[in-house]
């Protein structure tokens, strides 16, 4: 179905309630808002009050801590490898992490690439991240490859 096919129907064009013009509108005088209050005038907004009684955001128990300190780490393993190397026509001795995300691979904002050890590598390949684990470290030596480590962990 087209924009150009759309029918018009009973419901297509009606038009918007017009509130506080006269008696005869049916919604004249207080506009459809009651008699006097708050809530009558203009320029209200009472988010979170609850009539006097403590409101929910305050009877509730603060919960958590957000460490502001945490380093932000985004994993990266042997099957998002071969995956990377497959659809982005990588060679296994330039995976470098300044490049996966120059090429919008891996996000930069939600931190630095740590390589873990999920999977299996057949291949010897060459890649350079912030961190890695001591087993996929081994796995990548075994299979005849090298890990650089660009940031101090």
């Amino acid at each position: 179905m087209n924009i150009n096919e759309l029918t018009k129907t009973l419901m297509s064009n009606k038009k918007r309630k017009r509130v506080g013009r006269g008696a005869g509108s049916g919604s004249g005088k207080t506009a459809g808002r009651g008699v006097k209050g708050q809530k009558s005038r203009s320029g209200v907004a009472i988010n979170g009050f609850e009539g006097g009684q403590n409101p929910i955001y305050r009877r509730l128990p603060k919960r958590g801590f957000n460490n502001s300190f945490a380093k932000k780490i985004q994993s990266l393993n042997f099957n998002d490898i071969k995956k990377i190397i497959e659809k982005y026509n990588f060679k296994p001795e330039e995976i470098k992490e300044s490049i996966l995300f120059e090429r919008n691979i891996f996000n930069k904002s939600k931190g630095a690439l740590k390589l873990l050890d999920v999977g299996d590598l057949s291949i010897p390949i060459t890649i350079d991240v912030s961190f890695a684990s001591k087993k996929a470290i081994e796995k990548v030596e075994k299979s005849g490859g090298k890990v650089n480590l660009t940031k101090a962990s």
